[in-house]
């Protein structure tokens, strides 16, 4: 396989296979590595930006059994903001927010005036910070109630300051999968849809994929093919984000008796490896700090990544699955974890143009993030 690699030639759904099954995780990594090198560089790239969840009331919230955020519009803990609450959490950025990374629940109560009454203040308030905003779920559940096409939605959506998408809600495409741990959510035809018909209107966006609860390998393989297979034809996704599943609070983690015990470092590095080996066509693999730490996030920096998670700014819906880690990383922390792997921190704009490479600017020394 190595040969294939380094050969340019496309791997196989057997070859990814092997990937992921192999105990020669250094191997895989290793692979992972000398593909980033070449397209990369020792760059790693980051974002400064802020996490806002305007609601958790959803109505999937009794069948997706992974989720520990969502709530019913009348059990303890549900919300759903004002505008004025949008905007004033908004403002506890530090200033150097380039983007706003916006999700929340399918709430029955929040149409599309709702976030695009949302959108539109931000871009008053901040024009210069990029919205990245609502999964293909929320954007089909925002067209069903409406009575609208997702293409009319997303061109009302980019009208009102929608710029680009993040990858959730895909889950693991298999439809077993999705029986089990999100019955009744946008089916996987659906999901991509969604994303096709946004890259049609020049709407980028990121893809996902969650693992670490009841999928197999095989379902893993197909649903990196699917993305493959999306983006030959498309080229819309910036990023891939492989997302490791959270088993506190939520009835799957219940169900698997898996509560406190989270997906092993192993499988987190080697998702990330077998992402950047396997999905040539998408040019930037980024690791997930609040999901796997800080620590595993800068080891994966060796195993073909190229991104990490900004710095956020109170992030709720992977504490509420029992993340351990902060909800926000200030920026000379992000600075010393990307040094502390010997890489050069750069930061990017939510389209992966480069803001500032910080090289040692700040007079930080190269060790590893407290």
């Amino acid at each position: 396989m190595a040969e294939k690699i380094a050969g340019g030639e496309r791997l196989s759904d057997a070859d990814a296979v092997t990937l992921f099954e192999t105990p020669d995780i250094l191997a895989v990594g290793a692979l992972a590595d000398a593909v980033n090198r070449v397209k990369h560089g020792d760059r790693v790239t980051f974002a400064a930006n802020q996490h806002l969840n305007p609601t958790n009331i959803c109505i999937l919230r009794k069948t997706c059994v992974f989720c520990s955020y969502a709530r019913l519009p009348k059990e303890e803990g549900a919300y759903r903001y004002t505008l004025e609450q949008v905007f004033a959490e908004a403002a506890l950025t530090d200033g150097i927010t380039r983007e706003f990374h916006i999700v929340g629940g399918l709430d029955m109560g929040a149409g599309i005036q709702y976030y695009s009454d949302i959108f539109r203040g931000l871009k008053e308030r901040y024009p210069y910070v990029h919205i990245k905003a609502l999964t293909a779920v929320e954007i089909a559940h925002l067209a069903r109630i409406e009575s609208m096409s997702v293409a009319d939605v997303l061109r009302a959506l980019r009208e009102a300051g929608l710029d680009t998408m993040p990858g959730g809600g895909a889950e693991v495409f298999s439809p077993a999968v999705r029986e089990t741990i999100a019955d009744r959510k946008l089916a996987a035809d659906e999901w991509l849809d969604v994303h096709r018909t946004a890259h049609a209107l020049g709407i980028r966006s990121n893809c996902t994929m969650l693992y670490g609860h009841v999928e197999t390998t095989a379902d893993r393989v197909a649903h990196l093919s699917a993305l493959r297979g999306l983006q030959d034809a498309t080229g819309g996704f910036l990023a891939y984000i492989p997302l490791a599943y959270h088993p506190d609070h939520n009835e799957l983690g219940k169900t698997l008796g898996r509560e406190g015990t989270a997906t092993s470092g192993f499988d987190d590095i080697r998702n990330l490896a077998v992402g950047r080996l396997y999905l040539d066509n998408i040019d930037h693999i980024k690791t997930h700090w609040v999901m796997v730490t800080p620590y595993l996030s800068q080891a994966a920096l060796a195993f073909g990544v190229d991104d990490i998670e900004g710095t956020m700014v109170r992030e709720k819906v992977y504490h509420e699955a029992g993340a351990q880690t902060a909800q926000h990383m200030a920026l000379p922390d992000i600075l010393r974890l990307i040094r502390g792997a010997g890489k050069i921190p750069v930061e990017r704009d939510a389209l992966y143009q480069v803001v500032r490479e910080h090289g040692d600017d700040d007079g930080s020394p190269v060790v590893h993030a407290a």
